[in-house]
């Protein structure tokens, strides 16, 4: 049953990040690049027409580039993954509060009644059954069932708890890896702005500045949006 949620939290992901590239990307579309675009073209007409003047730190400009639209999209996804974790997280804080096997202090459990008890376990709705609690709880009874060893109840308690450890840390390294990839993307920004600079450097010799500071703009913004 623990198998069935693999597709659907993969489906979610992927839906996920469908979302937010299609989010991101409109958002940048209809009012990011549009706004830098037109503050950028007031900027150089200013400065062509040869008038003192201090150009403006604008978030548009800052964020405007598609190095910049990635580290978002990745941004949102991650959002997205914890979010569906934390739910998880709150589904099985909720089920250990609950007592699915009534037994009365002091009474004595007899291997031949374990399966009495998982009965009310395999009761409960699938949804519920796939929690960590029932499922180790189940595991405990059929191994107390079979050989009527409290160590070795323990000792399966123990590996089922190890595994779900396990599990949990693999299904975040995706978000480990989204946390290593948006920097990666930003220094990817910053050499290619670099690159553009330096292919600009003649204009720069006759006195054309412009294309070269766009450019390192690339450069420093991709890496300050990246890093923060």
């Amino acid at each position: 049953m623990n198998k069935s949620r693999l597709p659907s939290e993969f489906a979610f992901q992927v839906l996920a990040l469908l979302a937010a590239v299609i989010v991101v990307h409109a958002f940048y579309v209809g009012l990011i690049r549009p706004s830098a675009d037109a503050q950028l073209a007031a900027q150089a007409a200013l400065q062509a027409s040869g008038e003192a003047f201090v150009p403006e730190r604008s978030l548009y400009v800052v964020i405007r580039d598609f190095e910049q639209e990635a580290c978002f999209i990745l941004m949102i996804w991650a959002l997205a993954i914890m979010s569906l974790k934390a739910w998880a997280t709150r589904q099985e804080t909720a089920m250990l509060d609950r007592n699915l096997i009534q037994v009365t202090e002091g009474t004595t459990l007899l291997p031949q009644d374990a399966r009495n008890y998982s009965r009310a376990i395999e009761a409960l709705p699938e949804a519920e059954q796939d929690l960590l609690l029932p499922r180790t709880l189940l595991n405990a009874l059929s191994r107390f069932s079979t050989t009527g060893s409290i160590p070795a109840v323990s000792e399966a308690v123990r590996e089922q708890c190890d595994i779900e450890a396990d599990k949990l840390d693999s299904e975040l390294s995706m978000v480990r890896y989204i946390s290593w990839a948006i920097p990666s993307i930003g220094f990817i920004g910053t050499v290619r702005g670099i690159g553009d600079a330096l292919g600009q450097a003649y204009k720069a010799v006759e006195g054309d500045i412009s294309g070269v500071t766009v450019s390192l703009g690339v450069a420093f913004n991709s890496t300050f949006v990246a890093l923060v």
